[in-house]
Parts: C-alpha cells; structure tokens; sequence
C-alpha cells in the first residue's frame, strides 16, 4: 500500500513539473534554435520536446524539430508537443489530427504540416483548404521528404533578403 502512495505521488509531482514546464515553454525557448524565429509568433506551429536525460526543445516548426531530432538520435524524447494550429495551445504531438498539404503556406517548409486538438477543426481545415489528413508518423516522414527542397528554399529566401538588405544600406 505504502508503494502505491509513493509511486502516486512521485507521479502527481512529476505530471506537475511536465505540465508547469510545457505552460512555459516560449519563454524557456523563445527563438528557435535553428532558424531563430520568434515562437510566440509561430506559436500555432511551434515544436516543444522534452528529453529523458536532459534539457528540453522548442523550435518553431516541425521542420527545425525534425533536423535536431536527427542530430540528437541518442536523446529520448518524454514528450513531443506541438501548437494547436487553431488555438496555439501546446497539444500531444502524437495524439494530435494532422493534415498535409493545402493552400496554406507552411512554416519552413513549401508542404505545410498543421496539428489540430479536434477532430473537427482539422476535417473543417480539410474542407476549406485542400489538404489531407495524416499521423504523426506520416508527417514525420513527409517531413524528411520535403527536407533537400524546404532547406534549398530556405537558403534561397536568406539569400534574397541578405542582398535586399545590402542595396538597402548602398542607398543610406
């Protein structure tokens, strides 16, 4: 008896710092790591993990997440969240209704990713958009798909903006 009570409390209390640590992650990650987006503006797309072993991610799409959950092969992920492409709250990444595809750009990527807590905004976003329904796992996979054209995209766009900002300052 004694162990259920342990092991309830030792589980209540690590539910409490999950919950409090997922309820702060902006201000834990406020820019992504990789590409330095701000993600409390790309809070409807944001990324937060939280590893077995050590410190926690939070990026501003699944795109960054899946480059560094390719590089971190040995970390565990505990817990996989992403922003609710509706509300922007922070949802289980697994448990939640992805769609692929539409006519809604997507956050570093041309194939836009979304997750959505109910099954009814992601049909509703299905209908109005064009794009398609999908797991975890096949947007995992989408994702390293897309990875060589979104990642020439991106370089293409810093690219263009590096000589935009060049012939800004030749005019100053």
């Amino acid at each position: 008896m004694k162990r259920i009570v342990l092991s309830s409390i030792v589980l209540l209390l690590l539910t409490g710092w999950l919950s409090m640590a997922v309820a702060d992650d902006i201000s834990e990650h406020a820019a992504c790591p990789l590409c330095g987006m701000d993600r409390a503006k790309f809070a409807h797309s944001r990324v937060y993990i939280q590893y077995e072993s050590g410190p926690s991610l939070g990026t501003c799409s699944i795109h960054c997440a899946a480059i560094r959950m390719a590089v971190d092969l040995d970390k565990m992920p505990v817990s996989i969240q992403v922003g609710d492409y509706q509300t922007k709250k922070l949802i289980d990444a697994e448990n939640a209704f992805w769609v692929i595809g539409g006519d809604k750009p997507g956050v570093m990527t041309m194939r836009a990713k979304w997750a959505f807590e109910k099954k009814a905004d992601a049909d509703r976003f299905i209908q109005s958009s064009g794009a398609a329904p999908a797991s975890f796992d096949d947007v995992l996979e989408a994702t390293f798909a897309d990875m060589y054209k979104d990642t020439k995209m991106i370089r293409e766009k810093r690219k263009m903006m590096r000589e935009k900002m060049k012939k800004q300052h030749k005019k100053e």
